[in-house]
């Protein structure tokens, strides 16, 4: 079933789905030009962790005097200082972080253009195949000096990503997404009004049996449509383009080949 608490990002369900419609026979192929990295053995690392623990103390203490200020506060100036909080968040992660983030992505270009890789993924989304580029990547974060950026920019790549944010704010996707959050807070206050007048869990089970199925219903009749196009959109460009794969852009973390302003080209 799909996933209610995010209608904006409902879409990206289509994401998914084009990549695998795109070439999956190709992915036995296992194309030598794509390495991946396990992100979570970076973020394992010393320097990592230590920025990680500042960044918890720094936060916990935060939202302590957040809360202690907002006790009392009206709610405009609640959502003010809630704006406030997470800029200084945003600020603060910036900090510890950007640099440590840059030098990881220093490295990994420098490995990729090392083994002439013309695109890196995030190893979550990795089934079978491609070169794991993590240990090579790890040695250079943690030796003496920073990693050196390569000369060279990475060469074409055979897989595509998409930048999902851009597709759903496309105004068909952004109209039929608050039409559902429109419709699904509707829903929720009817549902809440029927529980609190139901008399038996029967009662309760049918309220919320039936509030699944009239969110699903309204899924398929607004979102479904638009997930299907997308779909279609993302596979006509990925053939067009000769590319084996097409993934968000999320999980790519060097090369490959933008294929956004096709995909947004066709679904307007």
């Amino acid at each position: 079933m799909i996933i209610t608490r995010f209608p904006s990002r409902i879409i990206a369900l289509g994401v998914v789905a084009a990549s695998l419609l795109a070439a999956p026979a190709a992915l036995a192929d296992d194309p030598s030009d794509i390495g991946f990295v396990d992100q979570s053995a970076l973020s394992a690392l010393p320097a990592f962790v230590a920025a990680d623990r500042q960044m918890q103390a720094y936060g916990s203490n935060l939202q302590r005097d957040y809360i202690g200020r907002a006790r009392g506060a009206s709610p405009a100036q609640q959502q003010a200082l809630a704006q406030q909080f997470q800029a200084q968040i945003a600020d603060k992660q910036r900090e510890l972080l950007g640099p440590l983030f840059h030098k990881a992505q220093v490295a990994i270009a420098s490995v990729a253009s090392s083994k002439n890789l013309s695109v890196v993924i995030d190893k979550r989304i990795i089934i079978y195949g491609g070169q794991d580029i993590t240990a090579s990547v790890r040695d250079l974060l943690t030796g003496i000096g920073d990693p050196v950026p390569p000369v060279n920019t990475p060469p074409p790549s055979t897989v595509g990503y998409v930048d999902q944010a851009q597709i759903d704010a496309l105004p068909s996707i952004k109209s039929a997404a608050g039409d559902f959050a429109k419709f699904k807070a509707d829903e929720d206050r009817a549902t809440a009004t029927k529980l609190r007048a139901a008399k038996s869990d029967a009662d309760r089970s049918a309220i919320l049996k039936d509030y699944q199925a009239q969110l699903e219903a309204k899924q398929t009749a607004t979102i479904k449509p638009l997930i299907d196009k997308t779909k279609s959109a993302m596979s006509d460009v990925a053939h067009k383009r000769n590319l084996v794969l097409v993934v968000d852009r999320a999980n790519v973390i060097y090369g490959g080949t933008d294929i956004t302003a096709d995909v947004t080209a066709e679904l307007k």
